[in-house]
């Protein structure tokens, strides 16, 4: 298991990772879809995985501001 830490941020710092992490997630997924038109499976895998746990992060982070 990951490590655990304790931060602090504001609501507006939270957003700012959530644009962040957004715009991050969309890079991995066209890299995906890039991937899968040339054939590569091990790096649709890849680039899926990315988006998924980016996802994962992104929802954890909006269910903070909307508290």
């Amino acid at each position: 298991m990951a490590d655990k830490h304790t931060i602090t941020l504001t609501s507006d710092e939270i957003e700012i990772l959530v644009d962040a992490l957004e715009a991050d997630m969309e890079g991995y997924v066209e890299a995906a879809k890039e991937a899968r038109g040339n054939s590569r499976r091990e790096e649709v895998a890849t680039f899926t995985e990315a988006a998924q746990r980016i996802l994962a992060v992104k929802t954890r982070l909006e269910e903070l501001v909307e508290d």
